[in-house]
């Protein structure tokens, strides 16, 4: 008889989206105040990527006003080279995001691994990140922090631009003046202070690629000082070796995403004149652009299924470092009233979302909606939601997902830009 009061409560599936609808699995990644572990859906089996971030955690570090935005930019947004927003919701400690699972490592992960990777790879991904950045500008939205942490890998070797904590709307008619991103990636015009729009972020595509071919960023410097000095002055060099690691079409794509002259800079041009520019340009001359957001291409790059492309440390720690691990709980009754003006934001403002059930919209300039379509009616793209069979140990099914921690500072100095995470103390070479 003691055995009825153990029979766990039903969950309802009809109802509003919560952590009971969840599976939790592995912890495989930690950021400043929050982490990501794999998650399976109970009733429909598709596995995910949770990223949870404390609540209290967010108002010490003033970083309500980047969830709050992070949140509604995910929600309008949709693309296939984007880790997109499935779910997203709250209990008493955690705001929560559901998002798109990649197996296959960040390409941080994979650099430091192999040193460097072949230039056929990279400009593969560039492309494919390009086709999400064309579509993010589309939207008048800048990602402002792009660089190889935040571009994760599907277990096809497909990238996908991921964190976008600092990433914000942008208009012609005013420009940003925040200090935003991670240094080593930062155009000219970000350190200048004069004003930037969307042409920052090919900047660091730029930045990344050339990293990523060769196993070293251009701009370098031992403090925050020199590395800006060499951001904004020092001449673009390419290594001894560079021809016979890139060819001739590659380097002069790379000179022009790292021209310092935003109209000149490769994939810059306005209304969609850049990125048209881009693919014609020689070294996109194999890409087959009309298929390539259709994922039927082969990536150069398949990570290793069989070998873990992330820090199995996350795990450990969570299991013996964790003394408050994360499990689904009932809200608590409370009068709204009685929380921190922070707090009360959160809970307003940190909306639930179901990609299932609700339509894609804006918040910006005001509440529109972006799409008629749910998740059960588009057909445009590959479903990117995995599923597993139910005859399947979800534990044993996840070899990898990678979610750093993020080295990125946004410092409001004078500027009118909401969303500054204003982290002073953040070292710009941690990832060196």
């Amino acid at each position: 008889m003691g055995a009825v009061c153990c029979r766990p409560t039903p969950i309802d599936f009809d109802g509003e989206v919560n952590l009971f609808h969840f599976v939790l699995l592995r912890c495989v990644g930690k950021g400043a105040f929050g982490k990501v572990r794999v998650v399976q859906h109970k009733q429909g089996r598709e596995l995910y990527a949770l990223k949870y971030i404390n609540k209290s955690k967010c108002v010490k570090m003033k970083a309500v006003a980047n969830i709050i935005q992070e949140r509604r930019l995910l929600e309008e947004i949709d693309h296939p080279f984007v880790v997109n927003l499935r779910y997203a919701f709250q209990d008493d400690e955690n705001c929560f995001f559901v998002l798109d699972l990649m197996l296959g490592g960040d390409l941080r992960f994979h650099l430091e691994r192999l040193g460097s990777l072949s230039e056929e790879t990279v400009r593969f991904y560039v492309a494919e990140i390009s086709s999400a950045l064309a579509y993010l500008h589309e939207h008048k939205i800048i990602h402002r922090d792009l660089k190889p942490d935040n571009i994760l890998l599907d277990e096809q070797g497909h990238a996908h631009l991921t964190d976008f904590n600092i990433a914000v709307h942008y208009s012609e008619r005013r420009l940003l003046t925040g200090v935003a991103g991670s240094m080593a990636y930062m155009a000219p015009e970000i350190l200048a202070k004069r004003g930037y729009t969307y042409t920052i972020d090919w900047w660091s595509l730029g930045v990344c690629a050339y990293e990523l071919i060769f196993g070293r960023r251009p701009f370098r410097g031992k403090t925050n000082s020199d590395l800006t000095h060499s951001i904004s002055k020092d001449s673009l060099r390419f290594p001894e070796d560079c021809e016979s690691r890139c060819s001739r079409p590659g380097l002069q794509a790379l000179k022009s995403f790292l021209d310092r002259d935003p109209a000149r800079r490769l994939g810059c041009k306005p209304h969609g004149d850049g990125f048209r520019d881009l693919k014609k340009h020689p070294w996109f001359q194999s890409i087959d652009w009309d298929t390539l957001d259709s994922k039927e291409q082969t990536s150069p790059f398949i990570p290793d299924s069989k070998k873990a492309n992330f820090d199995a440390s996350h795990e450990l720690e969570e299991l013996l470092l964790e003394d408050n691990p994360l499990k689904a709980r009932q809200r608590k009754v409370q009068d709204i009233n009685n929380l921190s003006a922070e707090m009360r934001q959160m809970e307003e403002q940190f909306a639930p979302y179901d990609f299932k059930r609700m339509q894609r919209r804006s918040y910006y300039p005001s509440q529109q909606l972006v799409s008629t379509a749910t998740a059960t009616t588009s057909t445009s793209r590959p479903v990117t939601p995995m599923t597993i069979p139910n005859d399947t140990n979800p534990s044993e099914s996840i070899t990898a997902y990678n979610q750093k921690a993020p080295h990125s500072i946004s410092i409001d100095e004078g500027s009118y830009d909401p969303h500054a995470i204003r982290m002073s103390d953040v070292n710009n070479e941690k990832a060196y």
